[in-house]
């Protein structure tokens, strides 16, 4: 569609608006990058087979029409038709039929991230037999199997400012003894650190699945309406809890005379220039989570907490989360077996270091076997309409941790 001199220092350079509608165009080149001030972009009712994945480093591009072309991917054919610009740009930076370079090459370090601590974990291979045998188990609880499965629906609104989000539910964990709701929270706080990246690419969310009144509405609220009771602090409106986070983190960081602020306040950059802040409500209308900043003390974790709501959102992709989730519920089964196998008495850990919220524990059943298996509810995201957006955890759910997890299906 471009010609040469569309290149970097060509004259091209100040263009904001390209209409090629009805030309029988063929090919977007990825020269469409080096447009820097394009903001409008229409090449409707044209020849295109493929949107190319460059597409999406263009910095300003706001508003794009690619209806009526026959483009071989069927699923981003379907968004070009009912989706905004911005859905399907990410859709080409973070799937579709080609990533753009930046989020590849992020993807692809995660990747072997993950691969490279599994192997940590796992060992060298050697002993199959006696490492299957020590392998942690998880039951998956099917949607038919339970007689009152638990549902998050997503409205419309949440697709322009944070539009992943994978829930599931978790039963048996034992929290009671010893330090292990201080070990809990501390690998919240690592794997926030480490996978999540600083919180930049995904947050968890943990609730104590007693305190939670469903049904779940995963939606958006302008920041000075949304409302929410942080964990350790009081009821707040959202642009306030944002404008006091900030300044705790820049007197940070002149305390500690850094030129800026730290990586761990660097997600709070993720709201600048939001319309609405995205929030997790439950049937009474209480905000109970508000990612990527806090949870609610509503569902705050606590000793007695038994089963858990998991929620993990993310504004990059929906694979993200559901990696997260895969090592969120390793590391939890992983602590749960710790706990048995040590037999820990009950102590008393910090409760106000638990900066998270899941569930409340029967007291005639603190001890149970240490191959007893935790049990993983499946939990369905769907939209307005009912319609499944998301179901976790699926078939092929589980399998990044699946030499160190044994998932009974």
């Amino acid at each position: 569609l471009l010609p040469p001199a569309a290149g970097p220092g060509g004259p091209f350079q100040l263009l904001s608006r390209l209409e090629a509608a009805d030309n029988e165009v063929e090919e977007l080149g990825a020269d469409i990058a080096a447009l820097p001030a394009l903001k409008s972009l229409d090449v409707a009712n044209n020849q295109l087979k493929e949107l190319p994945a460059a597409l999406a480093d263009c910095p300003r591009l706001k508003e794009a029409n690619f209806r009526g072309n026959q483009l071989k991917d069927k699923r981003l054919e379907k968004m070009v038709n009912g989706c905004q610009t911005k859905a399907i740009l990410e859709y080409l930076r973070a799937g579709g039929r080609g990533k753009g370079k930046a989020e590849s090459s992020r993807e692809e370090a995660r990747k072997k991230k993950r691969e490279k601590q599994q192997k940590k974990d796992g060992g060298d291979g050697e002993q199959d037999e006696l490492e299957e045998a020590s392998k942690l188990l998880v039951k998956v609880l099917h949607i038919s199997e339970n007689q009152a499965p638990l549902v998050v629906k997503v409205s419309q609104g949440v697709k322009d400012v944070r539009p992943f989000i994978v829930c599931c539910v978790l039963k048996g964990v034992n929290l009671q003894p010893g330090n292990s709701l201080k070990r809990f929270l501390s690998t919240q706080t690592k794997l926030h650190e480490d996978i999540c990246e600083k919180r930049t690419a995904a947050t968890i969310a943990t609730h104590d699945l007693q305190l939670i009144k469903s049904p779940l509405i995963y939606t958006v609220q302008p920041p000075d309406e949304l409302k929410i009771t942080p964990l350790g602090r009081k009821e707040i409106k959202a642009k306030d809890l944002l404008r006091q986070l900030h300044s705790e983190a820049e007197e940070q960081r002149k305390q500690k005379k850094r030129q800026n602020v730290s990586g761990l306040h660097k997600y709070l950059q993720l709201l600048d220039g939001k319309d609405n802040y995205p929030c997790l409500v439950d049937a009474e209308g209480t905000v109970i989570s508000f990612p990527p900043i806090t949870n609610s003390e509503k569902t705050k974790i606590r000793k007695e907490t038994r089963d858990l709501f998991l929620e993990v959102t993310s504004d990059t992709s929906l694979q993200i989360c559901k990696d997260v989730m895969d090592t969120l519920i390793l590391k939890i089964a992983e602590l749960n077996r710790v706990t048995l196998e040590n037999k820990e008495v009950s102590g008393s850990d910090n409760e106000s270091d638990a900066l998270h919220g899941p569930v409340n524990l029967n007291p005639s059943q603190n001890v149970h076997p240490v191959n007893l298996p935790l049990v993983v509810e499946q939990v369905r995201v769907v939209d307005t309409d009912g319609n499944l957006k998301v179901l976790y955890p699926s078939k092929t759910d589980l399998t990044t941790v699946s030499s160190l997890l044994t998932v009974i299906r």
